[in-house]
């Protein structure tokens, strides 16, 4: 992986990307001259995973504008909390000065641009492995938070590719997400204690632990691509080896 991830970062598309935003984003001392430069926004938002959301200027600027040190921001009252860690990290809403005028800023966004740009470019190959690198490192924030349980549970079911993994994990449908939430979190919880011996996502930063579950994902996930072409005896076998 770190040599794909090399060859990666290597590429001039990429290398571009990296010396625009170091050039520039030291210039968008405003949320609105953030998102008016489609392509410093977009190198942004890939660095949270929120890459879809770059044609939704107005919303994003509203999100960044509110910052995160008021409770009732518009990023602190978002299900998905990458929102949050995006207003957080360029700080318009929450100082005079936003970190975008901090000279370690730059690389601070684009390590996270680099991470996200691998998977996204690992996803187009392999789905499930864009997933499986994506839940390593969200499941191990989660794990570390100083939040409740309840409260951590409720943010991986928000975090769409998180609920993705632990459904797959789990064996659950898609339907799954349409039934009462607290009603998910009990189910998720119970089937965590029954495989990992706790249902606490607190457990997941034991490496190994969170090792076991990406790896019961990934298995998972391979024998729903190939449920069609192998024999029922072949994937008994497998969940079995799980």
């Amino acid at each position: 992986m770190a040599r794909q991830q090399a060859v990666q970062q290597a590429l001039p598309a990429q290398r571009r990307d990296e010396a625009y935003f170091r050039d520039r984003i030291g210039t968008a001392d405003t949320a609105e001259k953030l998102v008016n430069d489609k392509r410093l926004l977009r190198i942004a938002l890939t660095a949270f995973g929120l890459e879809g959301d770059v044609n939704s200027k107005a919303f994003i600027q509203k999100v960044l504008e509110g910052g995160t040190l008021k409770e009732g921001s518009l990023a602190n009252r978002l299900a998905n909390k990458q929102y949050q860690k995006l207003a957080a990290a360029f700080g318009y809403g929450d100082f005079s000065v936003p970190r975008t005028m901090i000279s370690t800023f730059p690389e601070e966004i684009l390590s996270l641009f680099r991470t996200r740009s691998f998977e996204k470019d690992v996803g187009t190959q392999n789905n499930t492995y864009r997933l499986a690198l994506n839940a390593e490192r969200e499941i191990s924030d989660l794990a570390t938070r100083s939040s409740s349980e309840k409260a951590k549970w409720y943010s991986l079911l928000a975090n769409p590719p998180l609920r993705e993994m632990i459904q797959t994990a789990f064996g659950l449908p898609k339907s799954f997400a349409a039934i009462d939430l607290d009603q998910q979190v009990a189910t998720l919880r119970a089937k965590t204690e029954a495989a990992f011996g706790s249902p606490d996502l607190a457990q997941f930063n034991d490496p190994a632990k969170l090792d076991a579950l990406i790896r019961r994902f990934v298995l998972r996930s391979e024998i729903q691509d190939r449920a069609g072409s192998v024999s029922p005896a072949a994937t008994a076998l497998a969940l079995l080896r799980r």
